[in-house]
């Protein structure tokens, strides 16, 4: 292939798309069921509003997916350790300890950050990276927000 463009991505860049799309419909369920479930009324907007966010990426990656005449995957993954990290959070929401749910949601925080890193080193060039990178600030900002919501939360423990 010639110079990869967004109609013309290469099979390893939709292969990442793929993946990034499912890792963010799995965020994007694990914040739903959170929000539903926290007591504490601004954790639960925010964790509302990252779950739209999530599905805002996963819809917009899907565009460039299908773009490519490929079927966007729709539905998340049972991927071990991220559901292990909301099974986690919904442990922790029974006892509404907010650090503690803070400290799980920043697990899978880890999980999704990461995966962008992944994606962003093994596309390099891509002609998604302006896409992926604008994703992965917002992914980061996220992490950083709950991240520092547990810190604050540490001492309430």
């Amino acid at each position: 292939m010639a110079l990869e463009t967004k109609t013309q991505l290469k099979k390893e860049t939709i292969n990442e798309l793929q993946d990034l799309i499912q890792i963010n419909i799995d965020s994007r369920d694990g914040f739903k069921h959170a929000s539903g479930a926290v007591e504490d009324l601004t954790l639960s907007t925010l964790f509302q509003s990252l779950a739209i966010q999530r599905e805002e990426q996963a819809d917009q990656l899907s565009q460039y997916v299908e773009l490519n005449n490929e079927q966007a995957r729709k539905s998340g993954s049972v991927a071990a350790s991220l559901h292990r990290s909301w099974m986690s959070i919904r442990e922790a929401l029974s006892s509404n300890n907010l650090y503690t749910v803070l400290a799980e949601a920043e697990r899978g925080e880890d999980q999704i950050k990461a995966a962008y890193e992944n994606a962003l080193r093994s596309t390099a060039g891509s002609a998604v990276n302006d896409v992926l990178t604008r994703q992965y600030a917002q992914v980061k900002a996220a992490h950083d927000r709950i991240r520092d919501l547990r810190d604050e939360h540490k001492n309430a423990k």
